[in-house]
């Protein structure tokens, strides 16, 4: 007979550093019946993100809430029981002076990171019957724990795996019935009862294929449809691929009041989403474009010369790009060209990083989120819990391309809503992968 193993022993240490709880507030609780210790050195560097709008700010404070509270009835520096979501305890490491191997010695004194692996040492010495794990956002500090034979893992939760398989939001259906095709594209509006379609369960985009016929189609989960899906201009720009046009179906249709499109650089997200935007500018009472600002350097906006306008605009350069793009597609009709630029005087298109939007109400807004693959989950899930009634929600970005240094293409937020939205009726999403800004831009895309 196998010789049962001893729970108690079974636990696993989890040492959390910095980059954890600023990804996550919450994290602590997140470990079952596991225990979890933070390195006092994390509470210092917290204490230095606890001002501020930035949302790693806002992890910092709540994470401090949630100690602080804590604390009333426990000593930090002792193993306790911190919440009810599993049987866990928690404790704050103080000690970080490892009799053995120790990090300062052997990387560098007075580095933070070090510090912090001395104190996941020390709880492995302490702990020889037990697992320690330190759990790091920053792959270097995963690698120089493991260079000292600590375990180490990336925090897990809210990861997407597979993100190669990530929902792209359209599917190729060949030898479609020719009969069919006709139908759609004479009435444009055809039921789905009889027919056998892959993704009935969600908002979905279909290329229709039979022969030399093809149509793009979008099923309508809400109603159990297929629509023919044109490609009509919308407020001067024209799509130029089936992609394309099923994004402007998503974000013309009043029903969708979340979108997600994803793709490469110069595919069109941006420009699709702000034309859409301003082609419903009647039906909104304000278009909001934004997107995170992932400082140059390390350095804040707070380093960039002159007033707050001049510290952002480089940021917002993108944006504002395409919306003179737009305006140049009515070179000829000055008078939609002075309503582009009164819509921007009076602010009912408003171009502003994202801290800015903390606080406002978000009632009947057309809300485009650029670069959202440089937000967190809990970002991603900030942003559309503040979406008021009649208000439409789109993200933009590439999971690819990441400027966050603790975020990747399976733990950023874009990736993280696609997976968890896609059978929402009121979502939709499509992944752009034809690039459309240059031959030349494809050519860097495709061999470079």
């Amino acid at each position: 007979m196998a010789k049962k193993e001893n729970p108690q022993l079974s636990k696993k240490i989890f040492v959390l550093d910095t980059s954890v709880i600023l990804y996550d507030h919450d994290a602590v609780s997140n470990f079952q019946e596991h225990d979890v210790a933070i390195p006092a050195l994390v509470l210092e560097e917290l204490d230095n993100f606890k001002s501020g709008n930035d949302t790693r700010n806002f992890e910092a404070r709540n994470f401090i809430r949630i100690i602080d509270n804590a604390s009333k009835n426990n000593l930090l520096n002792k193993w306790f029981n911190l919440n009810k979501k599993g049987t866990g305890r928690f404790k704050i490491q103080m000690e970080e002076n490892p009799t053995e191997q120790n990090a300062e010695t052997l990387f560098s004194q007075g580095k933070f990171d070090n510090r912090i692996l001395n104190s996941a040492l020390v709880l492995k010495e302490e702990n020889p019957k037990h697992k320690v794990i330190l759990v790091s956002k920053d792959i270097c500090l995963r690698l120089k724990a493991k260079a000292l034979g600590l375990h180490a893992e990336d925090y897990e939760t809210g990861k997407i795996k597979n993100v190669e398989e990530l929902y792209s939001g359209k599917t190729t259906l060949n030898n479609f019935d020719l009969s069919l095709l006709d139908q759609l594209k004479k009435e444009t509006i055809i039921e789905t009862a009889s027919l056998d379609l892959p993704y009935k369960h969600s908002n979905h985009f279909y290329i229709l294929k039979n022969k030399r016929k093809e149509i793009p189609a979008f099923y309508n989960i809400n109603d159990r449809t297929l629509k023919l899906v044109k490609d009509d201009l919308v407020f001067g720009v024209k799509p130029r691929n089936a992609e394309q046009s099923f994004a402007i179906e998503a974000l013309l249709n009043p029903a969708i009041k979340l979108v997600t499109i994803q793709g490469n650089a110069g595919t069109g997200k941006t420009l699709l989403a702000l034309a859409s935007a301003l082609e419903q500018r009647r039906e909104y009472r304000q278009i909001y474009i934004t997107r995170p600002i992932v400082p140059l350097s390390n350095k804040d906006i707070g380093f960039l010369p002159g007033d707050i306008k001049s510290k952002v605009d480089p940021y917002m350069a993108p944006i504002w790009d395409n919306l003179k793009f737009i305006r140049d597609q009515f070179a000829k009709d000055e008078k939609t060209q002075l309503k582009i630029d009164e819509l921007v005087r009076t602010e009912k298109i408003e171009i502003a990083p994202l801290a800015f939007i903390r606080g406002r109400t978000l009632n009947k807004i057309f809300f485009i989120i650029d670069e959202a693959q440089n937000l967190t989950p809990h970002e991603i899930k900030t942003i559309i819990s503040r979406a008021g009634e009649d208000t439409k929600v789109v993200f933009t970005g590439d999971i690819y391309q990441i400027d966050t240094p603790y975020l990747d293409s399976e733990s950023n937020g874009l990736s993280y809503l696609i997976e968890n939205a896609k059978d929402h009726p009121l979502y939709a999403h499509i992944t752009l992968q034809k690039g459309e800004r240059s031959e030349l831009a494809n050519l860097a895309t495709e061999l470079l």
